[in-house]
């Protein structure tokens, strides 16, 4: 009797044990997501647990300056495009199999979502919306040729690992609203070409940028022919050494305050304001152009330009100035000619614009 009732115990022990573990095993699926989370950012490290066991399973204490370095990392990128009424189109190259880092959803004037990389002539779409996984390092040419696009606002941009915005929005012209307040631009170093040809921005809000790190800003506002102001002030130019073509065409701009730039390592300025039909005066006394080695076309066509301050420019290391002063007016050029020595007769000299440096040719390094 006594045996039975022992064996009768151990059994009833097994059964509750196998009833404790299904329970277990119950509440381990219903929290398997958070449980994957939280395994994941504990191996890298990235958020410090403090608590977590069977009882308390849904709470953590953050620590919040791990928190911003995961958002820092590994934050995803919220975009919001708005095509031009009844357009569709490829509004975002996509590298040849990273389609996988990529989410678009594009609304249907009838209030439908169409989950896809690319449209077709059936669709016509009222709102864009892009999600770009952590994967992605580089901008490069990320907009370029969407020319059915009106308006582009990043809505939500905490990763500071974008390294290259080149050629970023290049093309884009029919581009009228550019909402970068969110814009995070902390560790990239090529600007190159990034707003070429937005010629239909009329203003561009370029206050938060931070360009401690940039080298490369050559035909950055290249050709954006309908900008009426420009303000520049909080840029830093320490670390640029390409200024080629960077306010190439700029043809609406009256005024131009570059009082802060540091151009000490800069090298190439040939184009810089080419073709900035509208200006009337530019002060440049702060350059310093000890390293430049090209100025070619550097004013060409700059023909409401009435005053230039010249006095500061060294010229020691410069190889080409041709068609430097080319199509400016002819009393700034005398002016010029017979204040200072150190330009060449070939800076003075008119030539035809299919002589002239083209932005093109140097943006895409």
């Amino acid at each position: 009797m006594e045996q039975k009732d022992k064996s009768s115990k151990i059994k009833h022990q097994e059964q509750s044990k196998l009833i404790n573990s299904n329970n277990k095993l119950k509440n381990l699926k219903s929290d398997y997501f958070i449980r994957k989370f939280f395994y994941y950012i504990h191996k890298r490290k990235l958020l410090e647990i403090i608590k977590y066991n069977k009882s308390i399973q849904k709470r953590a204490n953050i620590n919040i300056n791990d928190y911003k370095e995961f958002c820092e990392k590994y934050s995803s990128i919220e975009i919001e495009i708005k095509p031009m009424k009844n357009k569709y189109g490829n509004f975002i190259n996509i590298i040849k199999g990273d389609e996988e880092n990529y989410h678009i959803y594009y609304d249907d004037n009838k209030g439908k979502e169409i989950k896809s990389t690319s449209l077709n002539k059936n669709n016509k779409v009222s709102k864009i919306n892009i999600i770009i996984n952590y994967q992605v390092k580089s901008f490069f040419k990320i907009f370029d040729r969407c020319d059915s696009v009106e308006s582009i606002y990043f809505k939500k941009f905490c990763r500071n690992n974008i390294t290259d915005m080149g050629c970023m929005f290049s093309f884009c012209s029919s581009l009228k609203e550019l909402n970068l307040d969110n814009f995070n631009t902390s560790n990239v170093t090529n600007m190159s070409g990034m707003f070429y040809e937005c010629s239909s921005l009329e203003e561009l809000n370029l206050n938060n940028f931070n360009t401690n790190n940039v080298t490369n800003m050559s035909g950055m506002f290249s050709s954006c022919s309908s900008l009426k102001e420009l303000n520049l002030n909080n840029f830093n130019t320490s670390n640029v050494f390409n200024m080629c073509c960077m306010f190439y065409e700029c043809s609406s701009l009256k005024e131009l305050n570059l009082n802060n730039f540091n151009t000490s390592n800069v090298y190439n300025m040939s184009g810089m304001f080419s073709l900035c039909s509208s200006l009337k005066e530019l002060n440049l006394n702060n350059f310093n152009t000890n390293n430049v080695y090209d100025m070619r076309d550097m004013f060409y066509e700059c023909s409401s330009l009435n005053e230039l301050n010249l006095n500061n420019f060294n010229t020691n290391n410069v190889t080409f100035m041709h068609r430097m002063f080319s199509k400016c007016l002819n009393k700034l050029k005398l002016k010029i000619k017979r204040k200072f020595n150190k330009f060449e007769d070939s800076a003075f000299e008119d030539f035809d614009e299919d002589y002239s440096i083209k932005p093109n040719m140097y943006i895409y390094y």
